[in-house]
């Protein structure tokens, strides 16, 4: 069935001018003028096709065509603000879905995790395998990539844009660095891995050398892992923590990434 169009914003005023019994007052209520309350109850009248007030010597009088409808719109209002708090409610769920390679997972974010899980014991993740994910079919909260930056989401960077070389010999090849021998070139690689964290698992092992992130690198460092001996240097990608802007606006997500950006 074809919903009939409704003129909420016309039906507001209504409901405040008859609560009131004055277009002054409603006005001051909705922050507008008492002649643009006016203007709204006669659009109203003309679409409906009946009187909404009359003016007496006391003041204004709703006709008895509205006080028929009122109840029921009232009633109407409440639901809107029912459903409007439950979908809030949905925002300000605890539990996370997020999309993220799984060796950053592992050396830098599951300590974060943690760490905010510290503070607030009612927190529960989800992680979603796979950083490409789609953010509508896995009802994904935030994704984090390795990219040249957030494309068409919005975005916040979250480390240098810069890159580390480790091991020797032929290179090891993994998503994130599929040519290390030069765009346009032919290379045969040594290993082809699915993620940096095997890269430098391999790297470590002795099955060649390959380009790995610079902020995963630091965190191996960090951990006595990886051993340092050669600069980092700049590069095009970066870890990107990215989303549609919708999320970016849920109180949840901002709770969650100023906690994972502190101190970066």
């Amino acid at each position: 069935m074809k919903r009939t169009h409704l003129p909420l914003n016309a039906l507001r005023v209504f409901d405040a001018a008859a609560r009131h019994l004055s277009f002054t007052r409603a006005a001051d209520e909705l922050a507008v003028t008492p002649a643009a309350v006016g203007q709204q109850i006669r659009a109203l009248e003309d679409l409906l096709g009946v009187v909404l007030f009359r003016r007496t010597s006391k003041g204004l009088e709703l006709t008895d065509e509205a006080t028929a409808g009122l109840e029921s719109l009232r009633t109407g209002f409440l639901h809107f603000e029912d459903a409007v708090q439950a979908m809030q409610a949905g925002q300000s769920s605890h539990v996370y879905t997020i999309a993220a390679p799984r060796d950053f997972f592992a050396v830098w974010m599951a300590p974060r995790l943690a760490a905010f899980r510290e503070g607030n014991p009612h927190v529960r993740y989800v992680l979603v395998d796979g950083e490409l994910t789609d953010f509508t079919e896995a009802n994904l909260d935030f994704a984090v990539r390795w990219s040249e930056g957030p494309g068409d989401l919005e975005g916040l960077q979250l480390g240098p844009a810069d890159r580390i070389l480790v091991g020797e010999g032929d290179w090891i090849v993994w998503p994130g660095d599929v040519a290390p021998w030069g765009e346009g070139e032919q290379g045969t690689p040594a290993l082809v891995v699915s993620d940096a964290g095997q890269a430098i698992d391999a790297a470590i092992a002795g099955l060649g050398r390959a380009r790995v992130p610079g902020m995963l690198a630091r965190e191996w460092i960090a951990q006595g892992r990886l051993a340092a001996t050669r600069p980092f240097e700049p590069c095009r990608r970066a870890y990107w923590l990215v989303a549609p802007l919708p999320q970016w606006r849920q109180k949840k997500v901002k709770e969650l990434v100023a906690a994972l950006t502190a101190g970066a």
